[in-house]
């Protein structure tokens, strides 16, 4: 796997997975993740998740609807928590491989250019 920037990763689009590819080892998620800001690693590798504070409930509502939009744009769709009215949790996996893709990478990398 080759490390992408965070610009290239905005600017790349989800490849459709339906399993049948190789998740990313702990050292690659590792090494694409120095490339954003925030997002965190699980301790077995195979998600990627960050946090927001959004102020208040429509904030917070309004925020994950976005991410919506931009997980539907890429067909790969992140678990999202709106968590004590005002704070958002993403986690991001690729589900029909067990563990984490470039394709997470791409929409983390969207997702964190969503402007408040």
């Amino acid at each position: 796997m080759t490390v992408q920037t965070k610009e290239q990763l905005t600017q790349a689009h989800c490849a459709p997975c339906e399993g049948g590819v190789d998740k990313l080892s702990a050292d690659e998620a590792r090494q694409q993740l120095a490339q954003l800001d925030g997002w965190k690693l699980n301790s077995d590798s195979t998600q990627i998740e960050k946090k927001w504070n959004r102020g208040d409930f429509v904030s917070s509502l309004a925020f994950v609807n976005r991410i919506g939009e931009i997980a539907e744009q890429q067909n790969h769709h992140p678990d999202l928590h709106v968590e004590g009215y005002r704070n958002v949790r993403v986690v991001l996996s690729t589900h029909a491989i067990g563990g984490l893709s470039v394709n997470d990478f791409i929409v983390a990398a969207r997702i964190d250019e969503l402007q408040d």
